[in-house]
């Protein structure tokens, strides 16, 4: 059976859709997947970072079921409450000043989104983005994009007017800086560009994930943010946060800027929003959205009906279950224990994170990225029941991104799992 529904698949959906692993999946429930031969699996995945309040939660599903008898599409003909509802939510757990949102139905679609607006609104063309950044593969995000050149690969040319400035990834410096030594001379970098390449009058915004997802689960420096913030302000830019994959609870704060202290004035969501249904959401001050002219962004499927009121629910059980203080404690235990394996496997380079959302990276003796053993070490944990997968442009780097409800138990009993596989 697992072999006919892979054949059928690879006939009839285009190869360009890359599955991380070979499981055909039966059901799901909380952190556990089970596939069609009975074997059971953890999902440190969480579904690529979505399923935040684990794999088809009751509460979740019966919203969607109830939502499902009254009304499923809308099309921007008519008004509904689940929509309302959830911008309420979402102006209620947002940074301060986030107060106005315009719904969609993926990541790549809110960057999109979040661009037009900002350009709509400054009536500035140019956009910077950061070297290591993932923002979605459609053709305006793929131009911000550049955790990879295979992404961009045959699909030139891009949106013009779009700059990188080096991430501050601070194991791997892009300044060729140690952590001791580091003045932030990635930030003057940024500053060059404003100086050298496009001036700042003609910046419309600056686009950041405030952990880096598929460019390697890096978190930068707060004092980075806080500088890049200040620039913002006093130029004029608008400072768009990312947080598609951090989002949600991901972090351990509802969003990841908030560990910064600082706001921004447009911020992207999506994945863990609702659960699995699709949706994703620009939101923005109300003085920025308020410029956007009626017509001028649209959309069909955009803020479904049942989306938002699955994402309603999900936000309720996120807080009703404290799922953001476990999100703390559970990658607290995790980052600790992961630091205690480094000490007797040097191949563990550097382990990092905030949250649920860790990064382990793998290296060869001389230091360089060990995209092999990770392979072998993603092959071995599969076989005893645990699902991990990788990033990073090296691919060397173990993504530990489980459902927000896993226990510390399980947290345990995965990286024994994860600490048996690093053994040759």
């Amino acid at each position: 059976m697992n072999d006919d529904i892979i054949n059928r698949a690879r006939k009839y959906i285009a190869p360009a859709l890359v599955f991380h692993t070979e499981i055909v999946a039966k059901s799901s429930n909380g952190i556990y997947v089970e596939d069609i031969g009975g074997k059971v699996y953890m999902d440190f995945s969480a579904g690529l970072a979505t399923a935040n309040a684990g794999h088809c939660p009751s509460e979740v599903t019966e919203a969607a079921k109830a939502q499902m008898d009254k009304l499923i599409h809308s099309g921007c003909i008519f008004y509904y409450e689940s929509e309302v509802n959830l911008a309420e939510k979402l102006a209620r757990i947002t940074p301060e000043g986030i107060e106005m949102f315009f719904f969609s139905n993926s990541g790549a679609e809110a960057v999109e989104g979040a661009v037009k607006l900002a350009r709509y609104a400054t009536g500035r063309q140019g956009i910077i983005a950061f070297t290591g950044s993932f923002h979605g593969r459609t053709m305006g995000a793929l131009s911000l994009t550049a955790s990879s050149s295979k992404y961009r690969k045959n699909y030139h040319s891009l949106l013009p007017s779009v700059y990188h400035a080096p991430y501050p990834y601070c194991y791997r410096c892009h300044m060729g800086q140690s952590r001791i030594d580091c003045k932030t001379e990635c930030f003057d970098y940024l500053e060059r560009i404003l100086r050298y390449q496009i001036s700042p009058q003609e910046v419309a915004c600056i686009i950041i994930e405030p952990v880096l997802g598929e460019g390697g689960y890096i978190v930068p420096p707060a004092d980075f943010m806080v500088k890049l913030r200040d620039l913002c302000t006093k130029e004029g830019i608008l400072l768009i946060a990312d947080e598609v994959q951090s989002g949600f609870g991901r972090t351990g704060k509802w969003f990841a800027i908030e560990h910064c202290g600082i706001a921004p004035d447009i911020m992207t969501m999506a994945k863990g929003i609702a659960s699995g249904f699709p949706l994703s959401a620009v939101g923005a001050r109300k003085d920025i959205m308020s410029k956007w002219a009626p017509g001028a962004h649209g959309t069909t499927f955009g803020g479904n009906p049942v989306s938002c009121a699955a994402a309603c629910a999900t936000i309720d059980k996120i807080e009703k279950e404290s799922l953001l203080d476990n999100a703390i404690n559970v990658g607290l235990y995790a980052i600790n224990r992961l630091r205690t394996i480094a000490e007797n496997h040097t191949a563990i380079g550097d382990v990092r994170g905030l949250g649920l959302m860790i990064g382990v990276e793998l290296i060869k003796p001389d230091g360089s990225p060990d995209k092999e053993l990770l392979e072998r070490v993603m092959k071995r944990c599969l076989e005893n029941g645990l699902i991990i997968i990788e990033c990073g442009i090296d691919k060397n780097i173990a993504r530990i991104m489980p459902p927000l409800t896993t226990t510390e138990s399980e947290m345990k009993k995965a990286l024994d799992i994860f600490e048996e596989a690093l053994v040759d």
